[in-house]
């Protein structure tokens, strides 16, 4: 009933859409080329689809393939408005949850901005050795000229099929996958008409949070043993993340006995912790313990659970024919494909 009363503002919404790109078309409005390739990950519908993983995932397979890489992201939630870059050992409040995980994790440099443009322009300033950048999300974005784009989507498919507000596409779905466009499905099969690759998320490990802020890795066996220990007392699991469900899903298919506690996306804990006072375990994802702090966390327990994401070889092989490595380089397939 809301989609049907909302429709006169999806008109209006996606005609705007519409005259936007013609002006980018027309030349009235300009795209900026950067000296450098660039990949732009993004999603057509609002919300969270698995883009950060899948540029942890890409920055690897580019990193590989003999490429050196940067990033740049808006840096949602963050209370800076300038450009600038991120501080491996800095706050999520300054330049965002996701490009600090993003900073840490890949160990690649990542500017964040709201002007996508004068983000590249700042990395590549300062890191002039850096010949591909890949923007977190800024699919919408038309200043900035791409050479290849890649497009997620999850299991939410195209939703309703319309734009927002009626919908949650951020614009209507051309009829064709656009020139250069790899489609990543984070889903168990294909969900829009577009062919494309499948993905898999999976829990790598566990690792205590302490270790996790001192570099330590994640690993398969503490897993193994925190699930077996929770069938005696089970865990609370804490997720800010857009779809807290699967990462539930994930622990009770690693054999977890939880206690959800699924919180808003971005989920800011400076303030109060969501779970009670008394909970002596916790495990939370990445995404969250980067917001965490020693004074807060206290005596508490907590466990982190990097969520991976797993690209299959056909992704990895179409992405190399749109990229070619910039120089001779060894043939390279991730772990996992290999076992």
């Amino acid at each position: 009933a809301w989609a049907h009363m909302l429709r006169p503002l999806t008109w209006l919404y996606s005609a705007g859409v519409a005259v936007r790109r013609c002006l980018y078309a027309a030349g009235i409005r300009r795209s900026i080329r950067l000296p450098v390739k660039v990949i732009v990950v993004g999603n057509l519908l609002v919300g969270g689809a698995g883009k950060t993983p899948m540029v942890m995932a890409l920055v690897e397979v580019l990193t590989r393939s003999g490429w050196r890489v940067g990033v740049i992201s808006r840096g949602y939630g963050r209370t800076l408005d300038s450009v600038c870059e991120v501080d491996p050992h800095g706050s999520a409040q300054q330049v965002g949850d996701e490009p600090l995980l993003i900073r840490r994790r890949s160990n690649v440099p990542v500017v964040v901005g709201r002007d996508r443009v004068m983000a590249a322009q700042h990395l590549l300033q300062k890191h002039p050795h850096v010949n591909v950048i890949v923007s977190d999300d800024g699919l919408q974005h038309l200043a900035l000229e791409r050479d290849v784009q890649i497009v997620v989507f999850d299991e939410r498919g195209l939703g309703n099929g319309l734009t927002l507000p009626a919908g949650p596409l951020r614009e209507p779905m051309p009829r064709q996958c656009p020139a250069r466009t790899l489609v990543f499905y984070n889903a168990t099969q294909a969900c829009t008409p577009w062919p494309g690759h499948l993905g898999r998320r999976r829990l790598s490990g566990v690792v205590r949070w302490h270790d996790w802020v001192a570099g330590h890795r994640a690993q398969p066996k503490a897993l193994e043993a925190l699930a077996q220990s929770s069938q005696h007392a089970p865990i609370w699991a804490a997720a800010g993340i857009a779809q807290p469900e699967r990462f539930f899903d994930l622990l009770r298919h690693e054999g977890f006995r939880i206690h959800p506690l699924p919180l808003p996306d971005h989920f800011d804990f400076a303030g109060t912790l969501p779970w009670p006072s008394h909970v002596q375990r916790v495990l939370v994802t990445e995404k969250d313990a980067i917001k965490l702090h020693a004074p807060a966390v206290g005596s508490t327990e907590v466990w982190v659970a990097p969520l991976d994401l797993e690209v299959d070889s056909s992704f990895i092989d179409a992405l190399r024919q749109l990229m070619p490595a910039p120089y001779t380089h060894t043939p390279w397939t991730p772990d996992y494909l290999n076992s």
